[in-house]
């Protein structure tokens, strides 16, 4: 099935589709339409704007469910713990860099809003971060995108405006796979003599 076909069905409607799935999350999805963009088929404006609003909304809304109901859904559900501990303790390092950022870090995001719902961080402060980092999110993934629907127009030319969407799709997804292989690469042995584990000496 050819995605720009697609997105040409849809017409206005899509920006209701970018509009909820960057509610939940997505990046890539976000930089797929940047690539139509550049394709014609969408308005990059507009785009933009509705994959603001979307991200900024989600993240206001897991944040209310962090601070209403945090303590009750870790206790329901224990293994969400140690993300939302590692998201507090980058919070309290990095305070208002972390907020600008936390869209940006993998294995954070996901928690990240929740989590700063359960510290005391106020909803006003956190509200008019993260309606900027929203904005930076969306102007760089909806950019980036865009940037490399033109790269893929002047590398393949008219090749680019049939294929060019799977191709960065298929792009991304080889190097989101392969950075998730490397970030889950088991931690070396200690080194053992004569089958005893020796421990390894401080720096």
């Amino acid at each position: 099935m050819d995605i720009l076909e697609t997105i040409k069905d849809y017409g206005n409607y899509y920006y209701a589709v970018v509009f909820a799935w960057t509610f939940l999350e997505g990046e890539t999805f976000v930089i797929f339409s940047g690539v139509a963009a550049r394709e014609g088929l969408l308005d990059l404006p507009t785009l933009i704007g509705f994959a603001w609003a979307g991200s900024f909304l989600g993240d206001q809304l897991y944040f209310l469910i962090g601070r209403r109901y945090g303590a009750r859904l870790l206790l329901r559900f224990p293994r969400w713990k140690p993300g939302v501990d590692h998201a507090l303790s980058l919070l309290k390092r990095y305070s208002t860099g972390f907020i600008l950022s936390f869209r940006f870090i993998y294995g954070v995001r996901n928690f990240s809003s929740f989590a700063m719902g359960m510290s005391g961080l106020p909803w006003s402060r956190f509200a008019f971060l993260n309606f900027i980092a929203a904005g930076v999110w969306a102007v760089c993934f909806a950019g980036a995108g865009y940037l490399a629907g033109m790269a893929l127009q002047h590398v393949l030319g008219d090749l680019a405006t049939g294929f060019g969407l799977l191709m960065l799709a298929a792009f991304l997804i080889a190097i989101l796979v392969l950075f998730k292989m490397s970030r889950k690469r088991p931690a070396p042995p200690e080194p053992t003599v004569s089958g005893r584990n020796v421990p390894a000496q401080a720096e």
